[in-house]
């Protein structure tokens, strides 16, 4: 299932812009309670076509989120393994990408539950070189002590701006190699003072592992600041090839093209 639906992107939109419910529903002329309906995920059609320019959304793809008509098409990329755990009611995803030949990998995040991932390496006799963290909130880095222990010749890398115990700190254009894989770092901040994705090239499509900066159909909630979220996901991530396959933080796998169709938060597309 989808990380957010259509009240979720709508209390985004709101709280990161700084407009209350009874603005919003001023500027279009409804009623407050309309307003509070929708955010508890009723579907009010009329209403939702009407706030989602105010809000900077594109109110077709509002719709279509609020009808649940849109999922992502299944992701087939072998190399990239999508990994699960709980977070109270939420779900957070880790991610490992390895090179097929040498059998190199690099893990991304550690979700709050590494046991399968852990696994996973171990059956599939990976070897991993490096740990990359896309930010330091909790629910994306709970398992980094276990990794630590379990694979310690693995470097962990973190943005600068968020510095932890043995990590060493990057920034934007750090690269690094896995034999016929290559990465770079983008610094997609706004939802935390540090978020980094991670674009890898040499698989069958290039691969964005992005942290919470887009979801499927959504993004991060800009927690810093919902301004340079925005900014810097379409400035940095929705230029990106359609074909690159956006491996977020939390939620289903994607990629660029169907976030052009789909993501309500970029009505430019």
């Amino acid at each position: 299932m989808l990380e957010d639906n259509h009240e979720d992107i709508i209390a985004k939109a709101l709280r990161g812009q700084g407009i209350s419910k009874s603005s919003i529903a001023e500027s279009v002329n409804v009623e407050r309670s309309a307003i509070e309906r929708i955010l508890k995920g009723e579907v009010l059609e009329d209403v939702i076509i009407r706030i989602a320019p105010v809000l900077g959304l594109d109110s077709e793809k509002l719709l279509v989120s609020a009808r649940k008509d849109w999922m992502p098409k299944l992701v087939g990329e072998t190399s990239v393994k999508r990994f699960v755990s709980d977070f109270g009611e939420m779900s957070v995803n880790a991610y490992v990408v390895y090179e097929q030949d040498s059998r190199r990998a690099w893990v991304f995040d550690t979700g709050t539950d590494c046991n399968s991932l852990v696994s996973f390496i171990e059956e599939d006799g990976l070897k991993v070189d490096s740990i990359l963290l896309t930010h330091t909130h909790r629910d994306h880095i709970s398992c980094l002590d276990k990794l630590k222990c379990k694979f310690p010749s693995a470097n962990i890398y973190v943005h600068k701006t968020e510095p932890i115990d043995q990590a060493i700190q990057i920034e934007q254009g750090f690269q690094q190699s896995l034999d016929s894989l290559k990465l770079i770092t983008l610094h997609t901040h706004g939802h935390s003072i540090g978020g980094m994705s991670y674009i890898i090239d040499g698989l069958s499509s290039p691969v964005a592992i992005v942290g919470d900066a887009i979801f499927a159909g959504s993004m991060g909630g800009g927690m810093v600041s919902f301004t340079d979220a925005l900014r810097t996901n379409r400035e940095k991530l929705m230029t990106l090839s359609d074909e690159t396959i956006i491996c977020p933080g939390h939620g289903p796998m994607s990629t660029i093209g169907e976030e052009k169709k789909y993501n309500p938060f970029f009505p430019e597309f």
